[in-house]
């Protein structure tokens, strides 16, 4: 898994491609802090021919987001994360993403 960023100079933006190396899968979705944790046609990964899932989202810069990655309906953390935050509600840790 892999996460990379690339800060705009224009924009309080930075553009944020989540890689999820998942060739059995058949679905992945990002879902977090920034859209509501909803699973949703906006959060779904594409599959590429390799078998990885990848896609790209604009971020507002200057913020920390919790997130999982949903790959076939399991929750799974992101192993390159920035750091990871205790979530009471989900009884577990999320992965954060600092921007």
């Amino acid at each position: 898994m892999g996460i990379a960023k690339q800060y705009l100079k224009t924009k309080p933006v930075c553009k944020v491609t989540f890689t999820v190396p998942a060739e059995e899968a058949k679905k992945v979705t990002v879902v977090g802090d920034f859209n509501n944790w909803k699973a949703n046609k906006a959060s779904t990964l594409k599959k590429l021919k390799n078998g990885t899932f990848k896609g790209t989202f604009d971020l507002p810069k200057e913020n920390a987001y919790e997130f999982k990655y949903i790959i076939d309906g399991n929750y799974v953390n992101e192993a390159e994360a920035d750091r990871y935050q205790w979530n009471d509600y989900a009884g577990s840790e999320n992965a954060v993403l600092e921007l």
